[in-house]
């Protein structure tokens, strides 16, 4: 296992998501990502032997992959999980993979409850050929802001202080260096916010636990939320949150990463110097050396 910080007790995220399979699964977030990603990959026109999906918890992604033709060989890994396929047994913090044994790695919101995402995107890259794709989606940072203001607000009201609830996800301006330190090249980072409308904050807890996806900080408070806690919490989230028709809002943020394992064949920033044309020639102004102004009219 990973020596970096531990944020995450990832053997109760493996309880969780068991409870969640066990009952009706909130699975639109996971839906919507996994067909956004079969999107993305249909833009790469080059073929991969071998994919991973790394932690996703359904199959979704395996679904999409399956119906890309450029695709021939997919593998599921993770701790968990009940599908037909190739399946390795693999924990995203620790990866079984030989070095240059893989083609393209997916996961789809599974790396934002790694403990060490940084050592992680390293394996992956080790575990790529030259060439080969990282495509992933995570949860962002500014996602599930309402429901941390309102814990935020409820518990310093009614307990005089408050604790850990919503896990400190990564942040976008990060994670392209993150994906540089790693050694990938020609890192992308972009996200997307989606809003979800519920009846109540209460609603969305419930969709939580759907999900799989309540809180197991290592730093989280072990004694059970106190009714009037809970009660503040829909209070004020109604009173800052709500729409004019009374349900409340929930902004999910996914961030997308992709990274290519370098390759003589990839295009390469141009030297500098190495211009054919001034730039000043190519939009048609006048070139003025450095500190020197313009004069008016010009």
């Amino acid at each position: 296992m990973s020596s970096g910080p531990n944020i995450f007790d990832r053997h109760l995220l493996r309880v969780r998501q068991r409870r969640a399979r066990r009952l009706t699964p909130a699975t639109f977030l996971l839906d919507r990502v996994a067909a956004d990603l079969g999107d993305r990959l249909s833009a790469v026109l080059r073929k991969f032997d071998v994919a991973v999906d790394l932690g996703t918890p359904s199959d979704a992604v395996r679904r999409v992959l399956a119906a890309n033709n450029n695709i021939s060989t997919i593998v599921a890994a993770g701790l968990d999980g009940d599908d037909d396929g190739l399946r390795v047994t693999a924990d995203e913090e620790t990866l079984p993979f030989a070095e240059r044994s893989l083609d393209l790695v997916v996961s789809a919101l599974a790396l934002q409850f790694v403990n060490d995402l940084p050592g992680a995107l390293i394996q992956i890259r080790r575990a790529l050929k030259p060439d080969g794709l990282l495509l992933a989606a995570l949860i962002g940072g500014d996602s599930l802001t309402e429901l941390r203001s309102a814990f935020a607000a409820a518990e310093s009201e009614v307990e005089g202080g408050i604790s850990p609830r919503v896990a400190p996800f990564a942040d976008i301006r990060e994670l392209g260096g993150l994906l540089q330190r790693a050694g990938f090249a020609l890192p992308v980072v972009d996200s997307e916010r989606v809003a979800v409308r519920y009846d109540s904050a209460l609603a969305l807890m419930r969709d939580l636990r759907r999900m799989g996806a309540t809180n197991i900080l290592h730093e989280r408070l072990r004694t059970p939320l106190k009714r009037s806690t809970l009660e503040r919490v829909m209070a004020i989230y109604v009173d800052r949150f709500a729409d004019a028709d009374g349900r409340v809002r929930a902004t999910f943020e996914i961030i997308w990463l992709s990274g290519w394992v370098p390759h003589e064949s990839q295009q390469k920033p141009l030297k500098p110097g190495s211009a054919a044309q001034r730039l000043a020639d190519a939009l048609g102004t006048i070139e003025l050396p450095a500190g020197e102004k313009p004069e008016r009219g010009c």
